[in-house]
């Protein structure tokens, strides 16, 4: 029987609708085909592989050996060549709204190279790696911050069905001058509901044994109550922080993202997905005036969106995800592909 479900962080509902699946061609084959990452060998025009350099813009970060703009590095960050928004940071003045309204620029795209290796994707590397990653991409949400942006989007897109343009693995910050309403939306509910919806589903959710339950680990992981698509998870620090670029926690969080990752490919093979992070993008950072509160009331998470089915009519013209995969199943399925359920160093 379909049942509707409550997500209390975003205030929308999805359907979760297990008889969907017997559809015929309803999942995608899980192949490297379907993610669209490291199949055919690597390209000579890559831009992000090492002695491609100069086919990028400069470099804004790196850790590694080597010069600026050379090879030897590590993790490398770049303004992206075709950017979403670009320019200072923008801002509409108080009680001039229109109905057109629309600010020129007002942001920052970029591009953070995983690795040197054209073939190793998030979930290949290690958590001391993917904690090396944060830390970069903290360093720059606060630097975006301290230029007047109001909130960067951490993301990363694998796979061409998620978004990817190029195969070589890669993450994005997008740096933004209006706080964007998914994160006010769930702001704005965490605070309305004087709890932390997050704090809640780690505590009731995530606990070893219960039946939402994926990884045991000081960063839990956990398919959520309201999943919107098949083997959605979600990764928090256990601790309650509202921001991402102030966390104390960014390594059990990473090898969680690494071990959650890998539990997923087990389960359901190399399918393309969608990271991103959510975090107060309030407090005592610049925003727009008017903004939903936020600050400490937010607590940083990680979503996880394999692109696994095609969201369809239904979907687009009621705002109501359906999913076919009902998450306790999911998290059955991703615990039993895992070893002990212990998150990898």
């Amino acid at each position: 029987m379909p049942e509707l479900r409550r997500n209390p962080l975003s205030d929308q509902w999805v359907v979760v609708a297990p008889e969907r699946a017997q559809r015929p061609e309803t999942f995608r084959p899980p192949s490297g085909s379907a993610a669209g990452n490291g199949v055919g060998g690597v390209p000579e025009s890559c831009p992000f592989c090492p002695g491609n350099e100069s086919m990028t813009p400069p470099e804004v970060a790196r850790t590694g050996e080597g010069q600026p703009d050379s090879p030897g590095w590590r993790i490398r960050v770049v303004p992206n060549l075709y950017p979403i928004v670009r320019g200072d940071p923008a801002r509409i003045p108080p009680g001039s709204a229109r109905f057109h309204d629309a600010l020129r620029g007002g942001g920052a795209h970029e591009v953070a190279v995983l690795s040197p290796d054209h073939d190793r994707s998030l979930a290949d590397l290690t958590g001391v790696e993917v904690e090396e990653l944060f830390e970069v991409m903290t360093a720059r949400v606060r630097r975006h911050r301290e230029h007047g942006f109001t909130y960067t989007q951490v993301l990363v897109n694998f796979g061409k069905p998620a978004g990817a343009s190029i195969e070589h693995p890669h993450a994005q910050l997008v740096a933004i001058s209006v706080p964007p309403p998914a994160v006010v939306v769930e702001a704005r509910n965490i605070t309305a509901a004087r709890e932390c919806h997050v704090c809640r589903a780690v505590a009731e959710d995530a606990d070893h044994g219960a039946p939402l339950f994926v990884a045991e680990s000081p960063a839990p992981v956990w398919c959520p109550w309201w999943s919107g698509v098949p083997f959605e998870v979600m990764i928090a620090p256990r601790g309650h922080e509202p921001r991402f670029e102030h966390s104390a926690d960014l390594g059990n969080v990473a090898r969680s993202v690494v071990h959650a990752l890998a539990l997923i490919r087990g389960a359901v093979g190399e399918v393309a997905y969608n990271l991103v992070v959510h975090s107060s993008p309030f407090g005592d950072g610049p925003g727009v005036e008017g903004a939903a509160p936020g600050g400490r009331d937010f607590h940083w998470h990680v979503h996880v969106w394999p692109r696994i089915v095609i969201q369809a009519g239904f979907e687009y013209g009621t705002g109501i995800l359906v999913n076919q995969v009902p998450p306790e199943y999911a998290a059955a399925s991703l615990r039993a592909a895992g070893r002990g359920g212990e998150a990898p160093a």
